[in-house]
């Protein structure tokens, strides 16, 4: 069928069994079995399948299929409704672009949905076909959590590394472009955080569910998840705030270098400027300019604004201006 990305009846051991779309239909949970189906929910078919034969309310697959969602849980149709965010990790794409996890969780059947591709479900595959599989449905958003912010992890390691990097002091004419850098750097940040922060209170609220869905054991690994999802929360709003300062850090210093050059070029025009006074007194083309007929006038000239000009240096050094 068009949109079925994957289905798995797991039996409860970390092992599972992959199925196709002509086994969906017969295919019933036993005791401690889970079926997971894993749809691209943009296929009409798949939609109409949800409407249809998912056993899903009409209000849950409408929610389940909404063109945009934020992070939440809520209970539906005796399970748990879920939409998290994951960082985008497919070719071309920009990290902050998340991707959408859309998940109904009932205690032996478990539907999730994505439009583009989610490494994390990636992962639960390959470890059910290496038979190191989720042992439950609990145990499976537990896993799937963990697999999600390890990528949401590393994408903030290396957005600290990239500012830990811009903050090393560089060359004047690199600084327009550290800026730039610095200010992608905050838009990344805040567009990431604009999902995580509701995330992790989905999160909170999924570690504090009481269904049968999850066990104590899975309870207490979405409570570390959710710790991690708060600490990478704090990580962000440290870094978009790092990248202020680095900003504000390099205007200073280009405005002090730029105050620096000018200051320097006010000091030598300062110097030059009764020189040039005297050099274009003394060139008008009058009558009476004094020493027009001395051979010696054009040396005593050159010696008296030479004087001129060390007597206005030394007295510029003794004010600490230069």
């Amino acid at each position: 069928m068009p949109g079925l990305i994957c289905a798995w009846l797991h039996d409860g051991k970390g092992d599972g069994r992959q199925l196709d779309w002509d086994d969906l239909p017969a295919a019933e949970p036993g005791a401690g079995q889970v079926l997971w189906r894993h749809f691209d929910y943009s296929s009409p078919p798949v939609q109409d399948w949800l409407h249809t034969q998912s056993g899903l309310s009409e209000l849950t697959v409408a929610a389940l299929i909404q063109a945009e969602t934020r992070p939440r849980v809520v209970p539906a149709d005796g399970g748990l409704m879920l939409f998290l965010r994951a960082v985008n990790l497919n070719p071309g794409a920009e990290p902050d672009d998340m991707v959408s996890a859309r998940l109904w969780v009932g205690q032996h059947r478990i539907i999730s949905l994505r439009q583009r591709r989610l490494v994390s479900m990636d992962d639960l595959r390959a470890a059910l076909a290496a038979g190191k599989g989720p042992h439950s449905s609990g145990e499976f958003l537990a896993m799937m959590v963990d697999s999600m912010l390890d990528r949401i992890d590393h994408v903030v390691e290396v957005i600290y590394e990239h500012i830990d990097a811009l903050e090393e002091p560089r060359q004047l004419d690199s600084i327009p472009v550290q800026r730039k850098q610095l200010a992608e750097i905050r838009r990344q940040a805040i567009a990431l955080r604009r999902f995580l922060a509701p995330q992790r209170e989905a999160l909170n609220r999924l570690a504090a569910d009481i269904s049968p869905i999850f066990s104590e054991q899975d309870r207490l690994q979405l409570r570390e998840e959710y710790d991690r999802q708060t600490r990478i929360v704090e990580d962000l709003d440290a870094a978009r705030e790092r990248a202020a300062v680095g900003q504000e850090s390099l205007a200073s210093q280009m405005a002090e270098q730029t105050n620096t050059r000018m200051f320097l070029l006010s000091i030598i025009a300062a110097i030059f400027l009764p020189l040039s006074f005297l050099t274009g007194l003394l060139g008008i083309n009058v009558g009476g300019i004094p020493g027009a007929e001395n051979p010696l006038a054009f040396a005593l000239v050159v010696v008296g604004l030479l004087v001129t000009g060390i007597a206005l240096w030394f007295y510029f050094r003794s004010r600490d201006w230069v």
